[in-house]
């Protein structure tokens, strides 16, 4: 993709819009650095699915970063690439541009080559989780979400949780999300943590305003967990 092709691709994204969307999940997505277009994911992961499948690394290197949508799509590229060395390249790159909840979730959802190389992705996410900016910790926490709960790795994860000293609202809200996802696979396990644990009093709550939340949750665990609510 050269430069003249890459406004071709600009004025292709603006013929995608959705003015309504656009308004929609503008009041969703705030204080982001990026100008919105209006294009729904579904349309997005279309568009990226077919750059893919082309000379990929070209457009990496020319698209650019002023519409959400571009780094949207772009993240959706790199979730494509099948050589691990080379994801890796982008996915530390593409990180470093990440700036708000929206952008961190749906690429962090998409990466799926991270579990075929999860001894390292997993301590790569770990170390994210701890980084002190907002949304490389949230990328850590929800690559963690996504792709590595499992029964091995809940101590770390909790020894995690509880390393985390931040009021950063995008950082408790993905710990509490994580938390109400463990809870669901391993309750006994995270009931133990939730009743000791260094996490502040907004995150201890929310964790279990999400559990109480979840349908997979029996009404005796939800009333027992209540009692863990922190005043």
């Amino acid at each position: 993709m050269n430069k003249e092709e890459y406004k071709e691709f600009v004025d292709y994204l603006f013929s995608l819009q959705d003015k309504k969307y656009k308004d929609f999940h503008s009041s969703l997505v705030l204080d982001s650095k990026y100008e919105i277009i209006g294009i729904r994911a579904p349309v997005m992961r279309e568009v990226a699915k077919k750059i893919a499948k082309t000379n990929f690394e070209k457009f990496l290197e020319v698209a650019g970063d002023k519409y959400y949508e571009e780094v949207m799509i772009k993240g959706f590229v790199i979730s494509h690439i099948k050589d691990e060395k080379l994801f890796y390249k982008y996915f530390k790159e593409h990180i470093n541009k990440i700036d708000n909840w929206a952008l961190c979730d749906s690429f962090c959802n998409s990466i799926k080559i991270v579990r075929k190389y999860e001894d390292k992705y997993f301590k790569e996410a770990v170390k994210l989780s701890l980084n002190k900016d907002e949304f490389k910790s949230r990328v850590g926490l929800v690559i963690i979400l996504s792709h590595f709960v499992s029964k091995e790795n809940l101590e770390i994860i909790f020894d995690t949780l509880n390393k985390i000293q931040s009021d950063k609202f995008y950082i408790n809200m993905a710990e509490a999300w994580l938390l109400c996802d463990i809870y669901i696979k391993f309750p006994k396990e995270t009931e133990e943590f939730l009743k000791k644990n260094n996490l502040n009093k907004f995150t201890q709550n929310k964790a279990i305003s999400k559990i109480h939340d979840s349908y997979r949750v029996s009404k005796e665990d939800k009333e027992k967990l209540s009692k863990l609510r922190r005043v």
